[in-house]
């Protein structure tokens, strides 16, 4: 099985996901992922974020983001864990401007 692990700017944070397939969406200008990957918990140790991150895509069968949102796609060698990063956190990552409300000051 193929691993893929998503990075992608939603909502002033970093998402990191993996996934089983990635793809060009059908929708012009957006990334089409499916098969999400989630642990399936063997031991008493629960990790917060990775819940976090089931419970919002619990029943997602593809998710389409925006290619201006994706920081990077990578195929990898086993299974990471997902996270959600603040993006004041990535000193090193810039989102690409997009549409929307002007910042508040």
């Amino acid at each position: 099985m193929r691993i893929f692990r998503i990075t992608f700017h939603n909502q002033g944070k970093i998402y990191r996901l993996h996934a089983e397939e990635v793809s060009q969406g059908e929708l012009y200008g957006f990334v089409e992922v499916h098969g999400l990957l989630f642990d399936e918990h063997t031991s008493v140790v629960i990790d917060p974020s990775e819940e976090r991150l089931k419970e919002e895509f619990r029943n997602t069968r593809r998710l389409m983001i925006p290619m201006h949102a994706v920081i990077r796609i990578e195929e990898m060698e086993k299974r990471g864990q997902n996270q959600i990063i603040d993006a004041d956190a990535q000193d090193n990552v810039t989102p690409f401007p997009g549409f929307g409300p002007p910042p508040k000051d």
